[in-house]
């Protein structure tokens, strides 16, 4: 639901108000705003960002104004950087997440007395996402370890089994081209499977387990091969916005690994909101 205030025809003489604090939730397409006051969430909401469209349609432009040069100017000589980027520069479509998450953060301290401002400092590890297994000082993180790489997983493949599709049971990590046959712990030969398809591949090729079915495999090989644009997404704008963000409000931060491990504790739903 949209925010609404109540506008009162008389002052109130020392009224006695209580703080909110906005929290949020960045993530590539969809960020999770929350206020909360007295430790009571009063209202929520997920923000949808336009990221893919911009692209899309720099893209186009880009397309129009090359095959209008190369029709009417091709005698010119070609030129190339003769263009500077201002320190901190960020692409169109990710400059766009930072600008909407702030119009939305001074639209609601204007309607509440915000003292605070709490972000989820989303950070993706490409180093354990490529090998899961590492270890040392620096990645011995106790109850929360492991959770980076299983949640990366789980939104690359749509919370579902790999194999079957099934939805709404426990997931495993499996190895698309099996340990046992060589196959690493790059993230891109990991995927998710339900209990009995991964007792049932067991340490098979993934050709030989899905060779009835050609269309389902060609489609695994084709998304598993997927680059970390999301998680690059992210980890390009979670400072700037930190950065926009204190010039407006005192910022505190956490860690995704923190969000998800509270609301599996909690028994919460996967939305951003929460």
């Amino acid at each position: 639901m949209y925010p609404f205030t109540i506008i009162l025809k008389t002052a109130v003489n020392n009224p006695t108000i209580s703080p909110c604090q906005i929290k949020i939730d960045p993530g590539s397409k969809v960020t999770g705003f929350a206020l909360v006051q007295n430790n009571q969430v009063i209202w929520g909401m997920e923000l949808e960002h336009r990221g893919g469209l911009i692209k899309k349609k720099l893209e186009s432009r880009r397309a129009v104004r090359r095959g209008r040069r190369n029709r009417n100017t091709r005698y010119r000589k070609p030129r190339f950087l003769n263009r500077r980027r201002p320190e901190g520069w960020l692409a169109p479509s990710l400059e766009h997440r930072v600008l909407t998450i702030e119009t939305w953060v001074k639209r609601l301290i204007k309607f509440c007395p915000v003292d605070e401002i709490w972000i989820e400092r989303v950070k993706f590890d490409t180093q354990k996402i490529q090998n899961p297994e590492i270890n040392g000082v620096e990645y011995q993180q106790g109850e929360l370890a492991g959770y980076e790489v299983r949640e990366y997983l789980l939104e690359k493949w749509g919370r579902e089994c790999t194999y079957c599709g099934k939805q709404n049971a426990p997931l495993q990590i499996e190895h698309i081209h099996p340990k046992s046959k060589g196959g690493s712990n790059r993230v891109s030969n990991l995927c998710l499977a339900c209990e009995k398809c991964n007792q049932r591949k067991g340490d098979k090729p993934v050709e030989d387990f899905l060779k009835k079915k050609p269309n389902l495999l060609q489609k695994i090989k084709t998304k598993a091969k997927q680059p970390l644009k999301d998680a690059a997404a992210v980890n390009a704008t979670r400072n700037k916005l930190v950065k926009v963000l204190r010039s407006v409000k005192p910022v505190v931060t956490g860690t995704g690994a923190q969000t998800k491990y509270n609301r599996t504790k909690l028994g919460l739903p996967k939305q951003h909101a929460y």
